[in-house]
C-alpha cells in the first residue's frame, strides 16, 4: 500500500487551507462593504460619499490575463505592461465629473509650449498635483505661492487694489493671489479693493484642508454626484 510521506501531507494540506483561505480574504476585500478598510486614506472633502468605482475602473482583462501580459512585458515579449486589477486614475477620471467651460486655469492649457518651464515645477495639466486624493483635504500643495511660475510679468491696467500688484509682485508676495482669486474662477464673490480686507491667508490654510470655503457658496458650477454620474454613462 502506498503511503503519503507526513510532511508531504502537511504540506498539502497548508497549501490547499492557504489557497481556501486566499480566496476568502480577495472575496472579503472586493465587497463594497469593505471599501474604507481597503483605501489607502479617507476620501478628499468633496468626495466622502463617492464609491471607489467612481475612479478606479476595472483595467481590462481578467486577473490571468494581466499576469501573463505583465510577465511577458518583464521579459521583452510585450513593448508596454498593462493595467492591473485597475486602471490607472488620470485627469480623464476628474473631468467625467468637473468638466466646465468656465474653468480659468483648464488642465489642457498647461499642455501648451509656453508653459513647458513652469510645469517642470508644478505640474498642472493633472489635477492630482494640487489634488491628491484620501487625504481627507481640498487642496494638496505644499505652498499657496504657485501662481509666481506664470505671472512674474504681470501688468493690471487701473490696477484697483491700494496695494498694487506690480508693488506685490516685486515684494514676492505670492500667497496675496490666492487671498483674492480662487484658482479656477468658479466662485461668485466681489474682489476686495483694499489688501487688509481680503481674505486671510489662515482661513484660506483650513479651507485648503477640508474647512469652509471662504471665498462662499455661490458657484458657477457644482460637480456631478455619483448618481448623476452614474446616469450620464446611463445615457450614453
Amino acid at each position: 500500500m502506498f503511503k503519503v510521506n507526513p510532511l508531504r501531507k502537511r504540506q498539502i494540506i497548508g497549501g490547499v487551507f492557504g489557497l481556501v483561505l486566499g480566496g476568502f480574504i480577495f472575496f472579503v476585500l472586493t465587497l463594497d462593504a469593505s471599501e474604507e478598510y481597503v483605501s489607502i486614506g479617507p476620501m478628499n472633502t468633496g468626495h466622502n460619499d463617492m464609491s471607489c468605482v467612481v475612479c478606479h475602473a476595472d483595467a481590462k482583462g481578467n486577473l490571468w490575463q494581466q499576469v501573463q501580459s505583465n510577465i511577458s512585458h518583464s521579459f521583452g515579449f510585450r513593448k508596454t505592461g498593462v493595467d492591473f486589477g485597475t486602471k490607472d486614475v488620470t485627469v480623464d477620471n476628474c473631468l467625467q465629473c468637473h468638466d466646465r467651460p468656465n474653468d480659468r486655469h483648464p488642465s489642457y492649457r498647461f499642455s501648451e509650449p509656453r508653459f513647458s518651464d513652469a510645469i517642470k515645477v508644478i505640474d498642472a495639466t493633472t489635477c492630482i498635483t494640487c489634488h491628491s486624493e484620501h487625504h481627507e483635504e481640498r487642496v494638496s500643495v505644499a505652498t499657496a505661492d504657485y501662481c509666481m511660475n506664470c505671472h512674474q510679468d504681470l501688468e493690471v491696467e487701473n490696477d484697483p487694489l491700494d496695494v498694487s500688484h506690480a508693488m506685490l509682485i516685486a515684494k514676492e508676495e505670492w500667497t496675496t493671489c490666492i487671498q483674492c482669486h480662487d484658482f479656477h474662477g468658479n466662485h461668485k464673490y466681489e474682489v476686495a479693493t483694499r489688501l487688509k480686507d481680503t481674505i486671510p491667508m489662515l482661513t484660506i490654510e483650513k479651507y485648503f484642508q477640508g474647512g469652509v470655503d471662504p471665498y462662499g457658496d455661490d458657484k458657477k458650477y457644482i460637480g456631478l454626484s455619483e448618481l448623476e454620474w452614474l446616469e450620464q454613462f446611463k445615457n450614453k
